[in-house]
């Protein structure tokens, strides 16, 4: 499986990421950053997954979407 999440940090700033094994990048920004998983994807495919990441990084309408959905 792959995963598009997003974590919200201390400071209430969002951030999108990609990963295939999500507890583990998990553990990763919890120990680099004060952090708090919001939302995730999962995906079947590699090229699924990065190309939704891909739209939430890059193409505003899908962020703007998404945000709505989650109220931040």
């Amino acid at each position: 499986m792959h995963f598009v999440y997003i974590l919200k940090r201390k400071s209430n700033e969002l951030y999108i990421g990609y990963t295939n094994d999500l507890q583990r990048r998990l553990d990763e920004h919890k120990n680099e950053y004060a952090c708090k998983l919001i939302y995730f994807e999962s995906y079947g495919s590699e090229k699924l997954a990065r190309d939704r990441e891909r739209k939430l990084k890059y193409y505003g309408s899908a962020w703007r979407g998404l945000k709505k959905r989650l109220g931040a």
